[in-house]
């Protein structure tokens, strides 16, 4: 279940800066892999101190951390709804991630040209916001058109799904985005097929300058203005910082990197954290000699739901779940060590996974 996140942006904004050096980022243990897919497509391991933690516990023979894919969608133009420049590619491209990050250029620099002759992040959102809703109407639309003659049966479903879609078009017509309906997940099945690209989650990330990464600048306010009404995060990131944090071969040496600019962690660790957050996603860990590994779910997900992310037979024949906290095993130091103290669950079909949780599954088809 490795997410998919789709960076965007006009031209010379530092979209590409910051996708090159999420790319190039080294990852947190030697052992931990990355690799590129495609030329604009960045496979990127996701940074857990929890796995290293498990890792000295257990001694595996391996450690699989969890994923998360970077595309960098290829650029917009004025007119990409219509096809114009890259347009269908890059709305192709973008309908097939989970969370859009919206690169948003909050610096200024003689020597960069910005696209629209000034920086004005509002109009930078506006620009690609506006190609996203005018390609969702065209789905909405075509939808309505076929729903209607359904509905004109007397079909109940089909007379719903139409009103619902008409609220949908409305709003895209207003140049608003479907994200910010308070849709129910009835409502939401109307559209749920036509994968709306404004009905995705978005991060915008404020490319700034070294100088203005902890308290921003004017752009940065102006941006914030520009998202109020909208269900979305707003993280400050240098791609500067992040592409010379991606130069640093150990992990000593990132972290005393990050301390003189006053940073806990790099941009890479917030996206990837914020992305999570937006999905309501969570990860819990299987742990074994063989192998520890990261598993990346839904939160609210139940035990045998949770349990079919590592093999379908584990969900069709489940029978419990053994599950550690991470404290308790820090605590008592083995898995035979949390049972004998009675740290270690035994949880049925209607257990709900949490954060964190170290789960061994037993099952029998």
């Amino acid at each position: 279940m490795a997410l998919k996140c789709g960076i965007v942006g006009l031209p010379n904004v530092g979209k590409s800066t910051l996708f090159n050096a999420l790319s190039n980022n080294k990852a947190e243990a030697a052992n931990f892999p990355f690799c590129t897919i495609e030329p604009n497509v960045g496979v990127v391991t996701v940074p857990d101190e929890r796995l290293l933690i498990l890792e000295a516990l257990v001694n595996p023979q391996r450690v699989l951390p969890t994923t998360i894919e970077f595309v960098d969608i290829a650029g917009l133009v004025k007119g990409a709804s219509k096809g114009e420049g890259l347009g269908n590619k890059f709305l192709a491209n973008i309908r097939e991630v989970d969370t859009i990050i919206h690169v948003v250029r909050c610096f200024d620099d003689e020597n960069v040209v910005h696209v629209a002759g000034s920086i004005d992040p509002a109009f930078d959102r506006d620009v690609i916001d506006y190609e996203l809703q005018q390609r969702d109407i065209d789905s909405v639309e075509n939808k309505i058109k076929k729903l209607s003659k359904i509905a004109k049966t007397g079909d109940a479903e089909a007379k719903s799904f139409v009103s619902t879609l008409e609220e949908v078009l409305t709003i895209l017509n207003d140049t608003k985005n479907v994200r910010t309906l308070s849709h129910t997940i009835e409502q939401q099945n109307a559209y749920a097929d036509l994968y709306l690209l404004t009905a995705k989650p978005v991060i915008y990330v404020a490319n700034v300058k070294e100088d203005d990464i902890h308290s921003g600048n004017a752009h940065v306010d102006a941006l914030k203005d520009s998202i109020k009404d909208e269900d979305a995060n707003l993280i400050l990131v240098s791609a500067s910082i992040e592409a010379q944090i991606a130069e640093l071969e150990e992990i000593e040496e990132r972290d005393m990197f990050l301390d003189e600019y006053g940073l806990k962690e790099s941009g890479l660790s917030k996206l990837i954290k914020v992305a999570y957050k937006s999905l309501n996603l969570i990860t819990y860990f299987t742990a074994g000699v063989q192998e520890v590994r990261a598993w990346t779910i839904t939160s609210g997900w139940k035990a045998p739901k949770a349990a079919g992310v590592i093999h379908t037979d584990f969900e069709k024949g489940f029978i419990k779940a053994e599950v550690i906290k991470i404290p308790d095993y820090q605590k008592y130091k083995s898995e035979q060590g949390c049972k004998e103290v009675g740290k270690m669950a035994i949880e049925g079909k209607e257990y709900v996974v949490e954060d964190g949780d170290v789960m061994h599954f037993r099952f029998n088809v």
